[in-house]
């Protein structure tokens, strides 16, 4: 008797747990985009530039930092509200 109560109770939670894994896989996505955005820190702003030669673009300006993470974090943030919205279809409910 206990048994079935429980299983009632676990099919009226808002998430599954294949919503949970989904969600901790977006925070995966978007703990690698923070870390891809995430600057060195250096004590002296000249230390930005490649080799010291002023005359180059400063590493802070660089793909990784100005295209790939906010790329990243923008998949990651789009792949949470897939997780929280997306609803897995049993075969209960089909009939």
């Amino acid at each position: 008797m206990m048994n079935l109560k429980s299983s009632k109770e676990d099919e009226n939670y808002t998430f599954s747990r294949v919503n949970y894994i989904l969600v901790l896989i977006g925070v995966g996505i978007l703990v690698i985009g923070f870390i891809l955005l995430s600057g060195g820190a250096v004590s002296n702003p000249n230390d930005f530039y490649p080799d010291g030669d002023q005359t180059k673009v400063p590493e802070i300006f660089n793909f990784r930092r100005l295209t790939l993470a906010p790329i990243v974090l923008l998949v990651g943030f789009f792949f949470e509200i897939f997780a929280i919205l997306w609803n897995p279809k049993s075969k209960k409910d089909e009939k």
